[in-house]
């Protein structure tokens, strides 16, 4: 590292992701009286929730006046397949509504009827119209009111900081370590408590919605280090439709707004092939089941020119594409030179949710560990094998206010501010240690290790292949020893992709070995050596680390709580 003096930042509440989740988490905790401080290793309003597009949910009827949160909460268990926990749905679907009237209040630019209400557009799977959206902008305009938001509170959001570990004494967090990724400056953040919010792993899959240098396993990699558990990484979710060319727009999210108003799904053959796969709902079934038809129908050979399946719009008419789906008309257009409003657009799966996570508790979003907590995509709870769309947005301002209150009440807990020395010494040595002269290549490396992911571990896996991606990771993890890393005065981005594949071996590893585990095909998770479900396996699949070393454990997934075993919504649970 450039030789300076260590920095120390002292705070009550520390919040590690600047997305939606991490920014509404900081609003709750200044909220209720303690000082927070934010660390993001984007620019303020480009955090990953910027790529969120389709819309909110939450069940205010306005469009459809049946709908109610008991529907909501039924469509999202009923689409988790038996792995959510049903509290933490109730949680989602009770208050998604007073959080997304939040946000309007606030100024978010929702789409409204012509009687002032805020409109409502169907998702997949859903029984009713219940996503609120912007366009299909709504992740950056949710981001940008939440940012104006804390900067009307005065909150401190630090951007450009990389976090390389958590700081931890005797089972409890007391903040965390991280660098500057322009000056390299090395800065100490002493908290009473901290929230990981730094997203999930999507980014591992050669195929992903995800950008470079985000979703690569951080949050995970951070909480198994400091001792937390995570859960259910095999659970991918693989969106139906991502774009297929150029090369470097490859897996580029078409979000599901545009199924949601209409968009028809052909083969090569003109062929509206889902009335093959769900003739009931067709395009809108749910999404592991319509990323299953994209990738079937292109790998027995009804697929495009670039390997995809043809998405068409071109029926709704260009007037309502504008309206509806600016920033899609504009994605191909600039990029493609298509006009959606003529030709339909080539789409195959990509990956573009982490449904596992962090373990937490229901309630506060607290983890094993004490004085940290996960929130919204670094977390487990809500989605279970297969997550409804427009559910990402609500559980991350559900959850980041419950999290945000839990943790400053947790900071007005205690008398003084746990330090260790020792620790901060040992993370700083081990840190430095990363900085060397070596014959190998993060980049080189991560691209190895996200075309073993969707090879290995990709839409359809199976026993051998996972095995070989297990060896495939070890391999990488051997040549990862030799980097070449080499900070300089453009910026310490070669240690941050150093470290970031250190993270993202962990968490592929975890995720190839629970899916070997997992010998049944659930939701989003498709074996083609075990194509059914298997009732032995409604299990979390839980690992943390022992002295270095990945420990499995197995706990049943959660039954129905009494209180909502009477419910009309057990009807459609039994279908």
């Amino acid at each position: 590292m450039v030789q300076r003096p260590v920095r120390s930042e002292v705070t009550n509440v520390l919040i590690i992701g600047a997305g939606a989740a991490g920014l509404r988490a900081a609003l709750a905790a200044d909220a209720a009286g303690a000082e927070v401080m934010i660390l993001g290793k984007r620019l303020k309003k480009d955090a990953h929730t910027v790529l969120a597009a389709g819309g909110i949910n939450a069940a205010l009827g306005t469009v459809d006046p049946a709908d109610c949160w008991e529907r909501h909460f039924a469509d999202t268990l009923r689409e988790g397949y038996g792995m959510s926990d049903p509290r933490v749905v109730e949680i989602l679907a009770r208050e998604a509504p007073a959080r997304v009237e939040e946000l309007a209040a606030w100024g978010c630019p929702f789409a409204r009827l012509e009687n002032g209400q805020l409109d409502q557009r169907y998702f997949g799977a859903h029984t009713y119209r219940r996503t609120c959206y912007a366009g299909d902008w709504t992740g950056r305009a949710i981001l940008h009111t939440l940012v104006d938001q804390v900067e009307k509170q005065n909150i401190q959001i630090l951007e450009n900081q990389y976090i390389y570990s958590l700081l931890t004494e005797q089972n409890q967090c007391f903040g965390a370590l991280g660098f500057d990724l322009q000056s390299g400056q090395l800065t100490l953040y002493y908290a009473d408590a901290v929230i990981l919010a730094a997203g999930g792993h999507t980014r591992l899959w050669r195929r992903s919605s995800s950008r470079r240098d985000e979703n690569g396993g951080d949050s995970y990699a951070l909480a198994l280090r400091a001792g937390a558990e995570v859960a259910d990484l095999e659970f991918v979710q693989f969106h139906p439709t991502g774009m297929v060319h150029p090369e470097e727009w490859e897996g580029t999210l078409v979000t599901e707004a545009v199924r949601g108003e209409g968009g028809r799904l052909f083969n090569a053959q003109g062929e509206r092939f889902m009335k093959r796969y769900d003739p009931e709902r067709m395009e809108l079934s749910t999404r592991d089941r319509v990323a299953l038809a994209n990738y079937t129908e292109i790998m027995e050979g009804r697929g495009g020119p670039h390997g995809g399946v043809f998405l068409d719009v071109s029926h709704i008419g260009k007037e309502t594409i504008l309206k509806k789906l600016p920033r899609m008309y504009r994605q191909f257009l600039d990029i493609q030179m298509l006009d959606i409003a003529k030709d339909p657009m080539e789409v195959a799966p990509t990956a573009h949710y982490s449904m596992g996570g962090i373990v937490v508790n229901p309630e506060t979003h607290a983890t094993s560990v004490q004085a940290l907590f996960a929130v919204g995509e670094a977390a487990t709870g809500v989605h279970g094998a297969n997550r409804l769309g427009g559910n990402s947005l609500a559980e991350t301002v559900v959850f980041g206010k419950r999290v945000g209150e839990a943790a400053a009440l947790y900071s007005r807990t205690l008398d003084k501010q746990l330090r260790s020395p020792e620790q901060v010494e040992k993370t700083i040595q081990v840190l430095q240690s990363h900085i060397q002269e070596g014959s190998e290549y993060a980049r080189p490396l991560q691209r190895a290790l996200r075309e073993t992911l969707w090879v290995c571990c990709g839409v359809i896996r199976n026993g051998k292949g996972l095995e070989e991606g297990l060896q495939r990771v070890e391999e990488i993890k051997k040549a990862a020893t030799h980097l070449d890393v080499r900070p300089s005065s453009e910026g310490f981005q070669d240690l941050a992709h150093a470290c970031d594949l250190q993270s993202s071996l962990l968490a592929a590893k975890v995720t190839l070995l629970g899916a070997l585990a997992r010998k049944e095909s659930r939701g989003a998770h498709q074996r083609s050596d075990y194509p059914h479900s298997d009732r032995a396996m409604d299990s979390h699949f839980v690992f943390h680390l022992d002295q270095g070393q990945l420990v499995f454990t197995s706990t049943p997934a959660q039954t129905i709580p009494p209180n909502l075993q009477d419910l009309e919504i057990q009807k459609r649970l039994l279908e």
